[in-house]
């Protein structure tokens, strides 16, 4: 379960760093609007975590 929220949210940071270079405000269309010193940093934040989430799920083999 954890590897598919991690994957969910890298999939969200990505979205969010691709949107801010694109002049998108991911966060803003959502209607939360965050500080400038998250805002810049928020995508990696997000894609950070998404990874450490979908390491702590472990591989689809663990399961078996």
């Amino acid at each position: 379960m954890l590897k598919i929220i991690g994957i969910v949210l890298m999939a969200f940071g990505a979205t969010d760093l691709i949107g801010s270079y694109a002049g998108f405000d991911l966060w803003g269309t959502l209607g939360i609007q965050l500080p400038d010193a998250i805002w810049k940093y928020s995508s990696y934040i997000e894609l950070g975590l998404g990874y450490v989430l979908m390491k702590l799920g472990g591989s689809s083999d663990d399961d078996e």
